[in-house]
């Protein structure tokens, strides 16, 4: 690990401007639990870390009377699985907080690090950069061992996956993310927070180099009818082959309005109109899971070592639908 610059703000106004003008001179420290990796394997070298944990408004969850939340970017997964408050207003959001990694990581990560953490893509994670090329510039990941890559959105350049389990979840339930740089806050869908790059230069997130995650705002979710499943080679601590987050408002026993959000699956959280409109005006059935889960994966293509994720994401759609819909 290079030597660095290490400071710790009270305030989270002063952090736009204790961080860089480009990518890779300042990190911020959260949790720690991605960036230390990255940091040790030197494939981030920065010369300042900006550490926010003292930044107490940070760590704070407001449950607001219309039944909407607002979570703070530090606050800690364990924090908010054991919130008695989100398991009876979000189920599915504590559920899939209180599931990520392990135990030792949940106490120490925080929901803000989980929705920027870096790609756990091992060519990226061995110096090969976000977009995994060789030294003449040609992609490694085609031609190479792609069994846990993507197999939607992998026209590429881009080829990895989006490694948080918790935001398709969150953008199932329709969350925003609020941002804080050196002009103010501001606050977008946290789907259209993740970003696919198209050059090494660029990053995964519509994130400045001189900005902060600071609050994510989950809207209520009384009448919503929600559900995830992952599909992972253990039970204990594994990363997915494939997620499904589903987001239902029923009507009797017909769904009048559906969200269908894959990951792992993309370099993105893949949200999926396809799913949604297969599900909309219908009875929830078996067989109409199975059409959304048809749908979801219609347009998913191998890489040529990851087909099975095709047939496990089409599950992990179906069982979810079916879970959230409680016919599973």
């Amino acid at each position: 690990m290079q030597p660095f610059e290490y400071t710790s703000p009270k305030t989270k106004e002063q952090v736009p401007a204790l961080l860089g003008n480009s990518w890779g001179e300042v990190e911020i420290l959260a949790g720690g639990t991605d960036l230390l990796s990255l940091m040790k394997d030197y494939v981030t070298t920065p010369r300042r870390l900006v550490n926010i944990k003292g930044i107490q408004d940070l760590h704070a969850v407001n449950f607001n009377p219309d039944g909407s939340v607002r979570i703070g970017a530090l606050k800690t997964l364990a924090e908010l699985a054991e919130t008695p408050e989100l398991q009876k207003s979000h189920p599915m959001l504590a559920h899939a907080v209180g599931d990520a990694a392990s135990p030792q990581i949940r106490n120490q990560a925080t929901l803000g690090g989980n929705l920027c953490q870096r790609p756990r893509c091992w060519y990226f994670r061995t110096g090969y950069g976000l977009l995994a090329k060789d030294k003449d510039g040609k992609s490694l990941v085609p031609n190479g061992d792609n069994r846990y890559h993507a197999i939607l959105g992998n026209e590429g350049p881009a080829y990895f996956v989006s490694p948080s389990t918790v935001a398709p979840v969150l953008i199932a339930y329709q969350a925003k993310v609020r941002i804080l740089g050196p002009q103010g806050i501001r606050e977008l869908p946290l789907e259209k927070f993740f970003l696919v790059p198209r050059a090494e230069q660029e990053r995964e997130h519509d994130l400045q180099p001189n900005e902060v995650v600071i609050e994510v705002v989950v809207p209520p979710a009384r009448q919503v009818h929600a559900a995830a499943y992952e599909v992972r080679q253990k039970e204990a601590f594994d990363w997915p082959y494939a997620t499904a987050a589903v987001a239902l408002t029923m009507n009797g026993n017909t769904v009048s309005n559906a969200r269908v959000v894959l990951g792992h699956v993309a370099p993105i959280p893949w949200l999926s109109p396809e799913a949604a409109q297969a599900l909309t005006g219908k009875p929830l059935t078996p067989a109409t899971a199975d059409q959304a889960a048809q749908a979801a994966v219609a347009k998913a293509k191998s890489m040529g070592r990851n087909a099975q994720k095709i047939q496990l994401a089409r599950v992990a759609v179906k069982r979810a639908i079916l879970k959230a819909g409680g016919v599973a």
